[in-house]
């Protein structure tokens, strides 16, 4: 599975990242042709204009998260075999068994490496790096796949207005790496879950996996159900409240990060956190306009195109959030 392990203390670097998104845009006009809604209605709710959809029909999470992956091998510069782990945050795995991690390790011919998915739902990625980089510290790995994979398509009821113009399919990837610099790496992190209120966003496979209070829900069985109100009173709370810990546990302030990486679940959620906290907006950065919410997609999307930009200045900390179903949530902050 891996080859000499680090002796001592480490730190843990990241060699390179990768995403992946379909080249099919499904934009607000499309939705204003299929349901009673409207470009202006969306965006001022969401702050989307479009998100991307595979085709289904032969295309699935796997398939992104194997882009994803690929690309990031070519920008970390090391090959397939080098790998001890691939990790996947997903909730939309074409098969339980086997695993997106095993099938995509496999396609690639990542032969050393262990391989399992990770479920936190929009959390998933900051749960599976978190989990990554310790394993690395213990001395239990040297380099580690993390991604976070979502075909959101494939549990969308396309019927349904409330839940369908949220989000897209999206995928990306870090491989991190030990290095004997032990400053380097996760300077804090912390993940937390609530799972008392799992109702406000899940996919219900059977009738008796729904609750009382939404028996009268239209969405079909199998597709993703949230209690949107529910869900952004919670998010906006818990947001400013994870940002704000990082920020003190690590003795930062936001004039020392270089960005501050958010879940892009609603421009909403995010305008609000930011504005609670006072972070430069050049800080936070957006693209949910162009990519709607894809889940456990969402941050390593956006790390991967800030880290292509150099907007993860070296030798400044950055740091990533995200909240999702469960409910979890997790931070993750790093030096560079």
């Amino acid at each position: 599975m891996m080859g000499a392990l680090p002796s001592g203390a480490c730190g843990v670097r990241i060699l390179g990242t990768g995403s992946a998104v379909p080249e099919r845009r499904l934009t607000n006009a499309d939705f204003a042709r299929m349901m009673d809604t409207s470009d202006e209605w969306i965006k001022q709710r969401t702050g989307i204009s479009e998100r991307r959809v595979l085709d289904l029909r032969t295309e699935g999470c796997s398939t992104l998260a194997q882009r994803a992956l690929e690309r990031a091998l070519v920008a970390a510069g090391i090959k397939a075999t080098e790998l001890d782990f691939v990790i996947v945050a997903t909730v939309t795995m074409e098969m339980t068994c086997p695993s997106v991690a095993c099938r995509i390790a496999g396609a690639i011919g990542a032969t050393n490496a262990a391989a399992f998915d990770l479920g936190a739902a929009c959390s998933g990625f900051v749960y599976a790096l978190n989990t990554a980089e310790a394993m690395i510290r213990a001395g239990r790995a040297r380099t580690i796949a993390v991604l976070g994979a979502e075909a959101m398509s494939s549990i969308i009821d396309y019927t349904d207005r409330s839940v369908s113009i949220l989000f897209g399919d999206a995928a990306g990837c870090a491989i991190i790496q030990a290095v004997p610099d032990s400053t380097k790496g996760c300077i804090y992190q912390h993940m937390g879950a609530d799972g008392s209120g799992w109702h406000a966003l899940y996919i219900p496979r059977r009738q008796s996996d729904v609750p009382a209070e939404d028996a009268d829900n239209p969405i079909r069985l199998g597709s993703l159900r949230m209690n949107g109100k529910e869900v952004f009173r919670f998010a906006v709370t818990k947001f400013k409240e994870v940002i704000e810990d990082a920020f003190k546990k690590t003795n930062l302030t936001p004039a020392d990060v270089s960005q501050v990486i958010c879940h892009q679940s609603n421009i909403r959620i995010i305008d609000s956190a930011r504005e609670k906290l006072n972070i430069d907006p050049s800080k936070i950065y957006v693209n949910i306009d162009r990519y709607g919410n894809s889940s456990a997609g969402s941050v390593p999307l956006c790390l991967d195109e800030l880290w292509r930009d150099g907007k993860i200045t070296p030798g400044k900390p950055f740091m990533m959030v995200a909240f999702g179903g469960g409910l979890t949530w997790a931070s993750s902050v790093w030096n560079t």
